[in-house]
């Protein structure tokens, strides 16, 4: 028996550059039955796929704490943020204590050099250099702790990640004027009283968990957008059980329980209206500000909001099947997965640390040995570029720009489902739309019905009707609608056959029926010859005409208008104003496709295509250096929303479409795609931004921090600085106009 491969996202504890990434992936992947793992440190959380026959959390768990790290396994959860706001208040608590304790000892260290101080001072230098060690004792053993407890686990395995340039860095500096202070007679003349370092160590540790409670504010302010989601379905829920309505909580509603809503209430599930008719607020879910008219029959979902009229549905999907839950898991995802730009980042990182901790050393051989620099001074110099060369925006450039930009999408209307996906839709060169449900409203409505050979329109209605009853195409569904309105009675089908692209057929009452295309007919044997002529004006109307074959005779054809879009006139513009190629790719003939395209400013147009050359032409495109988004919505659409580079499917379109896409457009509107893309081009120009910065943060700072014009205090306020700015820049993302 197959054994099913398991994903899981959980927190990690003790991360704090992209080192430590780096360190927890490795170490993850080494584990048998592990295929894949992504950490992600803007989320500090781990996306695991594993086979449960080979290994276990309690085995991947005990491989990461001895890395120096925790796997957080009771925390199975993926949208919890718990340990994220735990570790905040804990470094919250380490950084008051520590600011506490060596604020005393900075002030103290200043003053303590002049002759006053020494004059009023009850105590001698002597005194008051072991009440500085005390309070730095504090500061280094309560607050510093996490920096020396990861450093010590990943020195046993040969390891080095930020942790250790701090630990190191503060660590010489807090042994050597402890040396200093207790046991002077250890050292050589040249080292006196003033060389005592307790002040730098202390700021050095303040600093940097300022650094990181200001970053991990940060943090969390960028999963704001993942925090709304998952706040906006209600806690109960008003289920029909003994012969009236009760509240009950959420997690005891089952499908097909009659829930009831009032105005102003939240919906708590997925369901079918079966009474009442009201609007609903569904921005949360898609961008949309306007109420959506609901009435029976319609679709509602989770977490949006009644606005008029009181509504009972009944529901169709709960817990994790609901479209809320599906969208934050898919959020969730994306925000764990990695864009292809962060790979020079992860390469960097893997060998960052060692080469700082050599710089390090060479600097003060250096400049003890070459440059003639007392021992201190040489290693303040040392300590300096330690503590400046700390990985920690280098790690977060990429992951705090993709966390924050999908879940800005999420927030618009925009699902995008992994940061490979967001990262190329920014360099999209040409867009195909599929025309039924895309640049239409997908809405179709019978507009003519021709009937031929002696078949009466009731007849026609009624073998056509059954047939499409079967098939899912918005065709088929416009040809039943109508024949229900004309109170037809439809009949069981036997050997039913779609052939996508093609058409469909089935038997009726006896009879081999056949509807779709001319080439079916053709296929089948129907001498089309004699509608020839009225298809013709039909399509020049811009209508697509459906032939009916029965037992090999014409029995007549269908004609069917669907509605342009009201936004696709203006997505259409504003893609070719980005200058981006728009073409129209659909299987309907080319007098019906043209007139479509006329109307919404498409100029490029390949009709009368089946779905596989529909992939084929995507081919032809990308063979040409293009790089394709495909927006479709339907089964026909589903090999070119694989082949295209960027696939984007509609929310009203099939299940195999929005499972085949990489991002799903929520709002029935199609410039939620230059949405998309505009979002994509900002989000990597933020990356850019973020990884110049924190490149050239370092190219310029260890040289001045090694060259001694970078004091360890101030290389230590600097590094705190650049996480900050970098997350910062990330943030903007939150307030940009897409």
């Amino acid at each position: 028996m197959e054994t099913k491969i398991q994903t899981l996202t959980l927190p990690v504890e003790g991360m704090t550059c992209a080192s430590c990434v780096a360190r927890v992936e490795k170490v993850l992947t080494r584990v048998e039955g592990v295929e894949k793992t992504t950490v992600n440190l803007a989320t500090e959380k781990a996306t695991i796929k594993f086979d449960p026959s080979k290994t276990t959390t309690e085995q991947m768990a005990k491989v990461v704490e001895e890395a120096g790290y925790k796997l957080i396994i009771e925390s199975i959860k993926p949208t919890d943020d718990s340990n994220q706001t735990d570790g905040y208040n804990k470094l919250k608590k380490e950084f008051i204590i520590s600011l506490i304790f060596a604020l005393p000892v900075m002030i103290v260290s200043m003053i303590s050099m002049t002759d006053w101080f020494m004059e009023i001072s009850p105590f001698g230098m002597d005194e008051v250099n072991k009440l500085l060690f005390l309070g730095a004792t504090v500061v280094m053993v309560v607050s510093g702790k996490r920096f020396f407890t990861i450093a010590w686990k990943l020195a046993k395995h040969f390891e080095a990640d930020m942790n250790t340039l701090v630990a190191v860095g503060t660590g010489v500096a807090y042994l050597f004027s402890s040396v200093v202070v207790l046991f002077p007679e250890w050292l050589p003349d040249t080292v006196g009283m003033m060389d005592i370092y307790f002040d730098t160590a202390s700021t050095i540790i303040v600093l940097i968990l300022l650094g990181k409670l200001l970053e991990a504010k940060a943090k969390l302010r960028a999963s704001d957008a993942m925090k709304k989601l998952m706040s906006i379905q209600p806690k109960t829920a008003r289920v029909f059980r003994n012969n009236e309505y009760t509240d009950i909580a959420i997690s005891d509603v089952v499908k097909n329980d009659m829930i009831l809503v009032r105005p102003g209430e939240k919906i708590p599930v997925d369901g079918i209206i079966e009474k009442g008719d009201t609007s609903i607020d569904e921005s949360m879910m898609t961008g949309e500000s306007i109420p959506v008219q609901k009435k029976n029959g319609d679709k509602v979902i989770g977490g949006t909001i009644n606005t008029t009229g009181s509504l009972e549905f009944r529901a169709t999907a709960v817990g994790s099947d609901t479209m809320l839950a599906q969208i934050v898991r898919l959020v969730e995802e994306a925000q764990g997965s990695k864009a292809p730009i962060q790979s020079l980042a992860d390469k960097i990182a893997s060998v960052f640390v060692p080469t700082v901790i050599g710089i390090s050393l060479v600097t003060f051989i250096a400049g003890f040995v070459i440059w003639d620099l007392e021992f201190a001074q040489a290693m303040i110099h040392a300590i300096a570029v330690l503590i400046i060369a700390c990985p920690c925006a280098l790690g977060l450039a990429t992951p705090t720009a993709i966390m924050v930009g999908t879940g800005r999408g999420a927030s618009a209307g925009v699902l995008i489902k992994n940061a490979e996906s967001l990262e190329r839709a920014g360099s999209v060169t040409t867009v195909v739309f599929d025309k039924t449900g895309t640049i239409t409203e997908g809405k179709p409505s019978v507009t003519d019905i021709i009937q031929f050979n002696d078949f009466t329109s009731e007849e026609l209605l009624m073998l056509s009707a059954s047939v499409e009853h079967k098939s899912e195409h918005p065709l088929s569904k416009a040809i039943v609608q109508y024949a229900e309105k004309r109170n037809i009675v439809l009949q069981p089908v036997e050997s039913f056959l779609a052939n996508p692209g093609f058409g469909i057929t089935g038997k009726v009452t006896g009879r081999n029926v056949v509807i779709g295309k001319e080439a079916i007919m053709r296929e089948s044997l129907v001498n089309i010859s004699a509608a020839e002529e009225m298809v013709s004006r039909l399509q020049q109307e811009g209508k697509t005409v459906v032939y009916v074959g029965v037992q090999r005779k014409l029995a007549g054809i269908i004609a069917i208008a669907d509605t342009v879009r009201e936004s696709s006139k203006e997505a259409i513009r504003k893609l070719q104003a980005m200058n981006i190629n728009v073409a129209l790719l659909t299987g309907d003939n080319k007098l019906t496709a043209e007139a479509i395209a006329k109307e919404v400013g498409i100029t490029t147009v390949i009709a009368n295509v089946l779905p596989k050359d529909k992939a084929e032409y995507i081919k032809q495109l990308q063979s040409k250096s293009e790089i394709v988004a495909m927006v479709g919505d339907g089964i026909n659409d589903a090999p070119a929303l694989a082949q295209a580079n960027v696939s984007l499917a509609m929310a009203s379109g099939t299940d195999v479409a929005m499972e085949t896409a990489d991002v799903a457009l929520m709002r029935h509107d199609l410039t939620a795609v230059v949405r998309a893309i505009t979002l994509s081009r900002s989000t990597i120009r933020t990356i850019k931004q973020n990884l110049f910065w924190a490149f050239i943060y370092n190219i310029i700072g260890i040289p001045l921090a090694a060259f001694g014009m970078l004091s360890p205090t101030f290389a230590a306020g600097a590094m705190a600085f650049s996480s900050v700015s970098v997350i910062s820049n990330s943030l903007r993302l939150k307030t940009k106009k897409i």
